[in-house]
């Protein structure tokens, strides 16, 4: 199962960097952030081999350092994702209000996204450093080697207080955003359709809708059986029986999926994707200037086509 999230996740992600860089003209608000956030899932995919090896040998054979950069990546994974998405939602939810109110954006410029992408880097890594200052090569009960949070006494409340640190500030924050800018962006959509009845408005509000249910359905399909596992972890003490053991394999599976689907978030969001993708081979839109709308759809087209020839499914008829 990890190999075939790293395989798919590693590609479709790169994809999506390599289709962006390529182009020149691709230099917009909405493309810097699914930039960041395909590096953010490609870093993760990146040391999955390393876990996969982990789980092969049954013990950890690469050193202290490259312990604590796994286990940082990992907990990179956590936090970077849902807060790119947390960002795009807060953009989404600023041109739509935008858009309704018939306002320019003077200030939402490409400079000012690569501002607050890279605010959001900085931000994480601070969210991130108790976690690589804790990893270490440990040797458990069998006194065989492992990578794992090593924690000073009372070393069951510091695990504990990591789990409820990363329950918080990984999940319920960012999550509970982007569900009180959709509402809020719904409720005033509706409001605005009710008062002028115009079709358009009627329209965006079926998007938005599609919108907050597809990022949010994935986000927390993925991830929320890892933030439960944690908070049972928290209410009690688990024996580590063959069912539990398998049970965190696949919570964790689920969660490191996410990484694979995060590329195509947006792109089946377009109406006129499955059109676009029949004429993507050729690729002559990346030497086309770019708009913010039309950036996703070729971002999309690439990944897809490289997830289906890196998979050899057939094309879509």
């Amino acid at each position: 199962v990890y190999s075939g999230i790293c395989a798919v996740g590693l590609s479709g992600n790169m994809a999506v960097i390599l289709v962006i860089l390529r182009a020149p003209k691709m230099k917009t608000v909405t493309n810097v952030f699914i930039l960041n956030l395909a590096i953010a899932d490609g870093l993760f995919t990146l040391v999955l081999p390393v876990n996969i090896a982990e789980h092969l040998l049954q013990h950890w054979p690469f050193g202290e350092l490259l312990c604590k950069l796994a286990l940082a990546i990992d907990h990179y994974n956590i936090f970077s994702s849902i807060y790119f998405l947390a960002i795009m939602s807060v953009d989404r939810y600023l041109v739509v209000l935008a858009t309704v109110r018939s306002r320019h954006m003077p200030w939402r410029t490409y400079r000012g996204a690569k501002v607050v992408s890279l605010c959001i880097w900085l931000g994480v890594t601070v969210l991130v450093l108790p976690f690589f200052s804790f990893a270490g090569v440990y040797s458990n009960e069998l006194q065989v080697p492992s990578c794992g949070l090593s924690f000073p006494q009372p070393e069951q409340a510091w695990s504990k207080a990591s789990r409820i640190y990363t329950l918080v500030l990984g999940f319920v924050v960012p999550v509970c955003t982007i569900c009180v800018l959709y509402a809020d962006l719904l409720r005033r959509l509706r409001a605005v359709r009710l008062c002028s009845g115009a079709k358009a408005l009627g329209k965006a509000r079926r998007k938005v809708t599609i919108l907050v249910l597809v990022v949010l359905t994935v986000c927390l399909l993925c991830w929320t059986p890892f933030h439960l596992a944690s908070i049972v972890a928290l209410a009690t003490d688990l024996p580590q029986t063959p069912l539990v053991i398998s049970m965190s394999y696949v919570i964790t599976s689920l969660s490191y999926a996410n990484s694979c689907l995060n590329p195509f978030l947006y792109a089946f969001l377009d109406d006129s994707f499955r059109k676009n993708f029949r004429t993507s081979c050729d690729f002559e839109s990346l030497r086309r200037p770019l708009t913010d709308s039309n950036a996703v759809r070729t971002v999309a087209r690439g990944v897809h086509l490289t997830c289906r020839q890196q998979e050899g499914l057939p094309r879509p008829s």
